[in-house]
């Protein structure tokens, strides 16, 4: 049986563009163990001289998807992996991949009680799927994402997370747009700020547990704010990154 540390070749069954800069794979795995909404995996490549390098991709799919998962990656000029996967990779093609990797930012839909993401751009990403699992789960625990992104060609998933929201099942998005806002948008437009944060949160009450995750600033920022509002350092989990992962 695989472990979740060895490398495996994973085929490419499905390619997805999401916005101009962000495309979905999906990665079809011939010993996947399962995950937890929240993990990640890591995927490397090497060159035919040898030279290799390595990095971690949040999951973006639910469990219930398995033994096939994806991982969402938003293009970087200059990186070593992400402008590879974006021009060259086409399904059929195939990728060395381990993993699921992490433990301690997961959710599943087992645990109830009221849920508060929080994503800033490609953090979203961790999230949605907790999102996808909690809707094929049927969970019906008050759940609310608060997403912010630059501008609305730059929404992660949004006519997904717009479908989702309309299913009348208790799960709701509030969007923030910090550089950019179409005609009459009637969203946030700022940074993620603690009236904010109180606002969208308000309906689900003090005992929501929390998790966020997006660039550090954002991060700390949002942490700090839901504990000056009440909640517990406990309730609330975190997954940051300094400049977008290539």
């Amino acid at each position: 049986m695989a472990r979740p540390l060895d490398w495996q070749l994973a085929t490419v069954a499905g390619v997805h563009d999401e916005t101009d800069a962000v495309r979905s794979f999906s990665l079809t795995l011939p010993a996947w163990t399962g995950h937890r909404p929240g993990q990640h995996v890591d995927l490397r490549l090497t060159s035919e001289d040898g030279y290799s390098v390595e990095r971690s991709y949040s999951i973006a799919s639910e469990p219930e998807r398995a033994p096939e998962v994806d991982i969402t990656v938003e293009r970087i000029p200059d990186g070593e992996v992400s402008p590879f996967l974006h021009d060259v990779v086409v399904p059929g093609d195939r990728l060395e991949v381990r993993g699921p990797i992490g433990g301690y930012f997961v959710w599943e839909a087992s645990q109830p009680g009221p849920l508060l993401l929080v994503g800033g751009g490609s953090g979203v990403v961790p999230l949605m799927a907790m999102i996808r699992h909690r809707a094929r789960a049927g969970a019906m625990n008050p759940t609310r994402l608060l997403l912010s992104s630059r501008g609305p060609g730059e929404i992660i998933y949004r006519e997904e997370l717009d479908r989702l929201s309309a299913t009348q099942d208790g799960f709701q998005v509030a969007h923030t747009l910090t550089r950019e806002q179409p005609p009459g948008w009637s969203g946030y437009a700022r940074r993620i700020d603690e009236a904010m944060l109180s606002e969208v949160l308000d309906p689900l009450g003090r005992e929501a547990r929390v998790y966020i995750c997006g660039p550090t600033a954002l991060v700390e920022s949002a942490a700090n704010a839901l504990v000056r509002i009440g909640l517990a350092p406990s309730q609330i989990r975190t997954e940051r990154f300094g400049p977008t992962g290539t």
